[in-house]
């Protein structure tokens, strides 16, 4: 069942140690996301649930881009896409503004969708390709009223704003490259004048020499125009250089929150340190002499996923650091998202901070 909609005259108290300065814009709490499991044959029923989201809290401030990152599966995109009532969500609280956005009917949750938008990851598979690039840009315009008498000046104005020719607004999405319609999407997302994007790994689809265009073209945008970003992805190098705050998700749940600084140079919980240790270093002899902090195995199914800490079938601390007591506590407890003295939140009974980079 999804939280009842409410509106709130002020935010929600601030979660202790995330970080951030000011009032934050979005604010998640508990946030959790089941999808149902369901047996095969004429007469189906449920037989289990998939646990994509469990209990994600985290604050967007105005101006920040804060970092979701995590191997795939881990519920990065569901987590996006149930905050942006995408997919409804199983319990949980998300405000934007002071307003509870969960349980929101489509008729009211209509005019927020100005004010949130997001960027999907494959450019081509969300961009309608029957109609031209001048018309997809302009269909939110359409659909919330705004279009109007200048309507068409507007359109050309964000196309020139991402970087395209305002003339090559009677094409197809598919005569453009794939950074190109990456730009296409930017536009039409920006077309509401939003307070807040969702990323949803909007370069993973791209080659590295365009990249970089892109990640510089977003931050240029958000230095413009005042925008608050959550940057889904699971590429730890790109992170590094567009993200003031990263969060790490593992498994449905929040394993580290930390300044990007911080989390690149000093991570705390095992399963950051192993992401991380895995950027490669430009520099050969450090490449060479620094020691990589191993992930053994997969990532556990989330319809069955262990007890206690989630992350402990893979965790090497676990499995060659910890006593036979502290392994009994890593599987019969859960570890909060608290700060165990290093200064951000950690989800981990035993995180110590290691310098990696």
């Amino acid at each position: 069942m999804s939280a009842p909609a409410q509106a709130a005259d002020a935010p929600l108290p601030p979660l202790p140690g995330h970080g951030g300065t000011g009032e934050p814009v979005l604010q998640v709490r508990d946030l959790v996301k089941h999808f149902p499991v369901m047996s095969r044959g004429v007469v189906r029923r449920r037989v289990g649930e998939v646990h994509a989201v469990c209990g994600v809290s985290f604050d967007l401030f105005q101006n920040e881009t804060l970092g979701l990152v995590g191997e795939s599966g881990s519920g990065k995109t569901t987590t996006a896409r149930t905050l942006l009532g995408l997919e409804s969500a199983t319990s949980g609280q998300v405000r934007y503004r002071g307003t509870e956005l969960t349980g929101l009917s489509r008729r009211r949750m209509r005019p927020l969708r100005r004010e949130l938008q997001i960027v999907f990851q494959d450019p081509y598979a969300s961009l309608d390709p029957r109609i031209t690039v001048h018309e997809i840009v302009a269909e939110p315009l359409r659909i919330h009223g705004r279009y109007g008498a200048g309507g068409k000046d507007e359109v050309r104005e964000l196309l020139r704003l991402v970087g395209l020719n305002p003339e090559h607004g009677n094409r197809y999405a598919h005569e453009f490259s794939g950074g190109q319609r990456q730009r296409i999407g930017i536009a039409r997302a920006l077309a509401l004048h939003p307070k807040v994007i969702v990323l949803d790994e909007p370069v993973s689809a791209l080659d590295v020499s365009i990249q970089a265009g892109v990640l510089n073209l977003l931050m240029d945008l958000q230095s413009e125009l005042g925008l608050s970003f959550l940057f889904v992805a699971h590429d730890l190098s790109v992170m590094r250089h567009v993200a003031g705050r990263v969060a790490v998700m593992y498994l449905g749940r929040l394993v580290e929150i930390a300044p990007a600084r911080r989390l690149f140079t000093t991570p705390a919980h095992p399963y950051t340190q192993a992401l991380v240790s895995a950027i490669p270093l430009p520099d050969p002899r450090k490449e060479r002499a620094r020691t990589r902090i191993l992930v053994q195995g997969d990532i556990p199914s989330p319809v069955r996923p262990p007890s206690g800490c989630r992350f402990r079938t893979r965790c090497p601390k676990f499995a060659n650091q910890l006593t036979e007591s502290e392994r009994e506590t890593c599987v019969e407890e859960v570890p909060a998202l608290i700060d165990r003295g290093g200064g951000n939140p950690v989800a981990c009974h035993y995180a110590e901070s290691v310098e990696l980079l």
